[in-house]
């Protein structure tokens, strides 16, 4: 019966495993928020990425050729606004959450394969990392929905005069890596379902057992 239950969580595991690599991924990736420039004047670029802890820019030369430099944040930078920097320490706590969740159910489907749990018992070891699983989908659902905000009311950042980059963008879009953020919450939030789901069948067999 447990070997019947574990297949399923196997789809919970691996969703929440690439939720958890999406998110490490997406947060160390540029390309949160795009910014571009209709006529950008000399010196000035063409476009810029913005990220989570970096920002690359991208010059067009006159014979149609693409320069681009990346800057790193340092936790020293002022000029880093207050919604990147929450979206910073809340994808990195996602990250960690998702690594422990992702090893906790590894032993749990190890235990279940190799009939280690007694045939009643009233611990779940899905509960914790499904637990987990949530709480790191709704950090990276805030971290997401702060940049979504901010692309919709195009907001802009003053960067330092040495980054030659304006201020406000003329157009702002969603970037790849900002997608694959949103595919990672929603991946967090199937694996946790999936895990919870083990507890609520779990319960209701004890209880009728009873």
């Amino acid at each position: 019966m447990f070997s019947r239950r574990a297949s399923c969580h196997l789809g919970g595991f691996a969703a929440a495993t690439l939720a958890w690599i999406l998110c490490s991924v997406s947060m160390n990736l540029p390309q949160w928020r795009v910014w571009y420039f209709e006529e950008p004047m000399e010196s000035e670029p063409s476009m810029v990425l913005v990220g989570m802890w970096r920002t690359c820019v991208y010059y067009e030369e006159r014979n149609s050729d693409i320069l681009g430099v990346c800057y790193q944040y340092t936790y020293q930078d002022t000029f880093i606004p207050l919604d990147i920097r929450v979206a910073q320490h809340l994808l990195l706590i996602s990250s960690i959450i998702g690594m422990v969740s992702t090893i906790s159910v590894v032993v749990a489907l190890w235990k279940l394969y190799t009939g280690r749990f007694r045939k009643k018992f009233t611990y779940n070891p899905f509960l914790f990392p499904g637990v987990l699983n949530i709480i790191a989908g709704v950090l990276v659902f805030l971290s997401v929905l702060h940049n979504y905000l901010a692309i919709i009311r195009n907001d802009g950042i003053v960067f330092p005069p040495s980054f030659h980059i304006p201020s406000i963008p003329d157009i702002q879009k969603f970037g790849t890596a900002l997608a694959m953020a949103t595919f990672s919450f929603v991946l967090f939030l199937m694996g946790g379902i999936i895990s919870l789901s083990f507890t609520l069948s779990l319960h209701s067999q004890i209880h009728s057992n009873i």
